[in-house]
């Protein structure tokens, strides 16, 4: 696997356009558009929230039909969620928008958007903001990077990254592109991410493919604990790789599976890590555990403090609040086998061990969790299991940002 440059059209076939329709900002992009010159075997993960927006129900029928896909409408500044028959009507206005004018069906249009709950999009300008996507897209990767900054809401960076691979001396490859600041606890934030490979691939393979993996990546960050109307994971194939076709637990797979693991870990690492208001990346490892789900469990508590991250905004090595965080999680283990490290590029020291202080620097301490990327690790001492969950410290700019988010 090899990194290169790029976003959503780093693979073969694929454009993107960014436009600013003047949805909710000023003086910025707010819609994007990713097309294939092909039609696209397509997957998707979506929000557990039972309150789901507009777009997520249009995508889940989408997925769930038995078409292919040609293109992904995103805009941001509006959540079109909490809208009714209304906003799912707005859906399909969309669809067949960009289905006229990219002479493409309009079943084969994926959306996704972001942004202020309840509000109702004004169709006028997201109209006319189709139109322009289709004149401007093209495939160059600058225009996926500007497509990767048009969907962002409150996040403070574009977020992308792409791969190759070789499957039977073809090369192919898999982009992505995502958006993500506050609102992040997924189940599957405000997150949003869309990804394409030329893989050929069939529809159920990529499926299990996107599935088996969000278990490991979005699924466990966390920057504040609530789980978005608007979650959304898309992938799509077009197979102009010309590669033998990927099969299910075959060799290729396992390469692909990697690949799209290496882009949704760095995306999800990205979105924690621009966190609303943070200052530093939080990474939770939970090793030598019982089990996988034993150490999601501890890993994803431990992210999830509000106390903790508090304390990683204060560079303060409050090792109880961990340990608290452990024992809450539903997850079985004895606290007085654990030991707790805390690393990042200033080095390491042990902050516990059997569940008590050992005699370290508080001095020492402070110079590792004032680094932008923070790591904890609790050893359970049970087994040779492992997980990693990542999210960010808590500052006074969090509630800053969300105080006024609406108004």
């Amino acid at each position: 696997m090899k990194q290169i440059k790029g976003g959503v059209t780093a693979a073969k076939g694929y454009e993107a356009a960014s436009t600013a329709a003047g949805i909710k900002y000023t003086g910025r992009t707010d819609m994007a558009l990713v097309y294939s010159q092909v039609p696209c075997a397509a997957a998707g993960t979506f929000t557990t929230n039972v309150v789901k927006a507009a777009p997520v129900k249009w995508d889940q029928q989408v997925i769930a039909g038995s078409g292919t896909v040609q293109a992904v409408v995103v805009n941001s500044g509006i959540a079109n969620a909490c809208t009714g028959e209304e906003g799912f009507g707005y859906c399909m206005d969309t669809a067949k928008a960009a289905g006229k004018v990219l002479n493409i069906s309009p079943a084969g249009v994926l959306l996704g958007s972001t942004g202020v709950i309840g509000k109702q999009l004004p169709m006028d300008k997201l109209s006319a903001g189709v139109s322009v996507l289709a004149k401007k897209k093209d495939a160059s990767l600058e225009s996926g990077t500007e497509a990767a900054k048009a969907i962002m809401t409150t996040d403070t960076c574009e977020k992308e990254l792409a791969v190759t691979i070789d499957v039977g001396g073809k090369t192919v490859t898999l982009g992505g592109m995502a958006k993500g600041s506050g609102m992040i606890h997924p189940n599957m934030c405000t997150m949003l991410a869309f990804l394409t490979t030329d893989a050929v691939i069939s529809k159920e393979t990529l499926q299990k493919a996107l599935s088996e993996d969000v278990g490991d990546t979005y699924n466990m960050i966390s920057v504040d604990g609530d789980t978005s109307t608007n979650d959304t994971v898309l992938l799509l194939a077009n197979g102009l790789a010309g590669n033998s076709e990927i099969v299910y637990g075959s060799e290729d797979y396992e390469k692909f599976a990697e690949a799209l693991h290496a882009i949704n870990e760095y995306l999800a690492k990205k979105i924690a890590g621009d966190g609303e208001g943070a200052t530093a990346l939080f990474e939770v490892k939970a090793i030598h555990c019982e089990d996988k789900e034993q150490a999601k469990v501890l890993a994803k508590s431990i992210v999830c403090s509000n106390l903790t991250k508090a304390a990683i905004a204060g560079h303060d090595a409050n090792w109880g609040r961990i340990l608290c965080a452990m024992g809450y999680s539903g997850a079985q283990f004895d606290p007085e086998k654990v030991d707790l490290y805390f690393e990042s590029s200033a080095g390491r020291i042990q902050i516990i061990e059997n569940g008590t202080a050992v005699d370290y620097s508080e001095e020492d301490a402070t110079k590792i969790l004032s680094e932008p990327v923070v790591t904890a690790i609790a050893d359970v001492k049970m087994g040779d299991a492992e997980a990693a969950a990542w999210g960010c410290d808590l500052t006074h700019g969090y509630i800053d940002i969300n105080a006024d988010y609406r108004s």
